[in-house]
């Protein structure tokens, strides 16, 4: 990633988008570095798809300004604004090659033939499709369409590439392919992308820093490890992976405190029910309800004495699902370090 620009490439200021009484986009400040791979991440209706159509220029603010490389742009049609788009849909022409579908920016731009076909030629290089210009959209595979799309998108080199959900269509294991692919080719291309998605998982392998939505306004903003490590509130540490909510009198128990606080499930430990605890070490006693085997880890839910539950996820480095099992109703411990113990600053 590049910040050699002091100018963000994309700048939100006090932006809103109003659809009669429905506040879909609510206050949104931002700044995304030149070069940046960042992520609109968020559930259906918290404003991260109105704030990509508003950068696009297909949507308009009700208020606020938005500005890319510093030039005010939020009144400008999309034709005559840097950017380029990419869709779940692919949006290809199904009755063209893949060459002249990735070649149609310059096309329409009246570009020579010689230099179309070069600069496609190339792009598909680029997405790993070499030698398939001469196919069809309806010959190739969900992912090679996907990178058809890219190819169409990146040869016009716009300084910033949208990607609303692109991945959404394909199955698992494709999906966490291309995020490898898409992180490495930006990494290539060097230029920023905006990628939207509900996705935790794409979120924080793909992204430099990442945008947390939820009705209309941003609730935290920083890199993957920031936001997984140290939610800033009840909703991020809730839709961020799985968390451990811990409030009232059972937060008063542990930390002496009834201020709201999380846990991740991976940052417990499991100890006998009278082990002694370290210094430097919330705990608390339970006992094993239920025992979820998962393969590669164990998703335990513990039953606290004064109330409440904890789940925990330990991995199963030498334990089969016939041992986790035979856990369930075990008295227990639960111990971790207060550094794990996150005190949030609110509600969704």
């Amino acid at each position: 990633m590049s910040n050699q620009n002091p100018t963000p490439a994309i700048r939100f200021e006090n932006v809103h988008r109003h659809f009669g009484e429905v506040k879909a986009v609510d206050g949104v400040n931002l700044d995304v570095l030149d070069g940046e791979f960042f992520t609109f991440l968020g559930p259906s209706g918290s404003g991260k798809t109105t704030c990509l159509r508003m950068v696009a220029g297909f949507d308009r603010p009700t208020s606020g300004r938005i500005f890319l490389h510093g030039d005010d742009v939020s009144e400008l049609p999309p034709y005559e604004r840097d950017v380029n788009t990419v869709f779940q849909d692919y949006a290809l022409f199904p009755h063209m090659t893949v060459l002249d579908n990735v070649a149609y920016g310059l096309t329409v731009r009246k570009a020579a033939r010689e230099q179309r076909t070069r600069r496609a030629e190339e792009m598909l290089d680029l997405v790993r499709l070499p030698g398939l210009g001469k196919r069809k959209p309806s010959q190739l595979s969900g992912g090679q369409r996907q990178r058809v799309a890219l190819a169409r998108a990146l040869i016009l080199r716009p300084r910033v590439l949208l990607l609303d959900e692109p991945l959404g269509a394909l199955d698992l294991k494709l999906r966490q392919e291309m995020q490898v692919e898409l992180k490495a080719l930006q990494e290539q291309v060097g230029i920023t992308f905006i990628y939207v998605t509900h996705d935790q998982e794409e979120a924080l392998t793909m992204s430099d820093r990442l945008a947390v939505f939820s009705h209309g306004r941003i609730e935290q903003v920083g890199s993957p490890a920031e936001i997984y490590e140290s939610p800033a509130t009840e909703f991020v540490a809730g839709f961020v992976g799985i968390s451990n909510l811990v409030r009232g009198d059972v937060a008063r128990g542990i930390l002496g405190t009834d201020t709201t606080f999380s846990v991740r499930p991976e940052k417990i430990h499991i100890l006998e029910p009278d082990a002694a605890v370290q210094g430097g070490m919330d705990s608390v006693r339970g006992r094993i309800e239920e025992v979820i085997y998962l393969g590669m880890y164990t998703r335990f839910e513990v039953a606290l004495e004064g109330g409440g539950k904890l789940t925990v996820a330990q991995q199963n480095l030498e334990t089969s699902s016939m041992d986790v099992h035979t856990a369930r109703g075990r008295e227990v411990r639960l111990v971790w370090e207060k550094s794990h113990s996150r005190k949030l600053g609110g509600q969704a």
